[in-house]
């Protein structure tokens, strides 16, 4: 019998690219929790939600970097 301790290992791997796109505050951490949730047991969606989660936040424009117009 299985109990559902083995499973929780399982789901941690699972939810890591939504972990990740959480605690990086990246704009699309929601996207990235429906692609990981309905998408994530393919590989694919997977890899896609991870890459998502890990890409490089944009910059917020400062006083100085804002453009004119």
């Amino acid at each position: 019998m299985v109990s559902g301790v083995s499973y929780l290992p399982i789901v941690i791997i699972y939810f890591i690219p939504a972990v990740i796109a959480f605690a990086r505050s990246v704009r699309n951490a929601g996207s990235v929790l429906v692609i990981n949730l309905f998408l994530g047991w393919t590989l694919v969606g997977w890899i896609v939600a991870l890459a998502m989660a890990v890409r490089t936040k944009d910059r917020d424009p400062g006083p100085d970097n804002r453009r004119a117009g």
